[in-house]
């Protein structure tokens, strides 16, 4: 695939356009990915969005369609694009406007290596397309509209994510005051169970270690060697964590931790300036969070399979 400099440029641009809403609400004191648990109509479990064919979306275009379905209002979690809804016999109604979801790809350019040589040289780059929430469309066929179904007991979905966890094979210790991922001994320390708000705190917080955990050379590689002397490497990690977690806890149906901990409040100028600095960085924590969750579902076999999100 060719690009020119006016695709490119475009590419800069969505980078620059997303992170500036998010660094927007960061100042204002909010995490933007916790905002569907914390709005006040939000009663029913929260899932991740998903396309037309009910496959989940993964990555950055989570957090695009919570932001979305949170400001303008949408209790559906399904989107697609005017083309696909036409395919279905629906049609966007007129006046109402598409929600900015990404494709990642990449293209390749022939550069001179010096030596007279030309080689090719694959270049990641970044398209924007618009979708539509089914509350946007009329005249799609009646399953669209279906209410979801109801809730797993939550003895259930606790049960469920015992279960998930195990399955990973991690080794999951306890005691101290303290909930931690040590990379030297490779294993997740959490508080004492009943030290928790409730079940469903304990299982938050463990997403998070969890995610940490994916980390290690053996899993997907994470680079954490300059984690306790770099407090950006740091921010980054934490920020892919809480991603992760918010992941995870949407397809296991826990509420994440509305209330950070408090070694985040530090996070919260560092991801600032990190997000400031470095235009794609919310977008790289968006992947490395997905290839985290996805290598734990990975872990998880055969038998596991129904809750996997794509």
């Amino acid at each position: 695939m060719k690009m020119n400099r006016k695709s490119t440029g475009a590419s800069c641009d969505i980078y620059t356009r997303i992170t500036d809403r998010i660094v927007a609400d960061l100042e204002q004191g909010v995490r933007p990915w916790m905002k569907p648990w914390s709005v006040a109509n939000a009663q029913s479990r929260i899932t991740r969005p998903l396309r037309h064919n009910g496959l989940p979306y993964s990555g950055m275009n989570v957090l695009l369609l919570w932001s979305e379905s949170v400001a303008r209002g949408f209790s559906s979690s399904i989107w697609m694009t005017f083309n696909q809804a036409l395919e279905l016999g629906g049609a966007v109604r007129k006046g109402e406007t598409g929600s900015t979801v990404v494709f990642a790809s990449r293209f390749t350019k022939s550069e001179n290596d010096g030596q007279g040589n030309e080689v090719d040289r694959e270049i990641p780059f970044l398209k924007a397309y618009s979708v539509f929430n089914v509350e946007q469309i009329d005249g799609l066929p009646e399953r669209y509209h279906e209410q979801p179904v109801p809730v797993v007991d939550p003895v259930e979905r606790i049960g469920q994510a015992d279960r998930f966890f195990r399955n990973t094979g991690a080794v999951i210790r306890h005691g101290g005051g303290q909930a931690y991922y040590s990379p030297v001994t490779d294993h997740i320390q959490m508080p004492p169970f009943e030290t928790f708000h409730d079940a469903t705190g304990y299982v938050a917080t463990l997403s998070h270690e969890a995610t940490h955990w994916t980390a290690h050379p053996s899993r997907v590689g994470r680079d954490l060697s300059r984690y306790a002397k770099d407090k950006t490497e740091r921010a980054r990690e934490e920020l892919i964590a809480e991603l992760g977690s918010c992941f995870l806890c949407a397809d296991l149906g826990i509420v994440p931790e509305l209330e950070p901990r408090s070694d985040h409040a530090s996070y919260l100028q560092s991801w600032l300036r990190v997000l400031s600095d470095d235009k794609r960085a919310i977008f790289q924590a968006a992947a490395h969070a997905q290839r985290a969750v996805s290598l734990l579902y990975d872990l998880q076999g055969a038998a596991e399979t129904g809750i996997r999100a794509a």
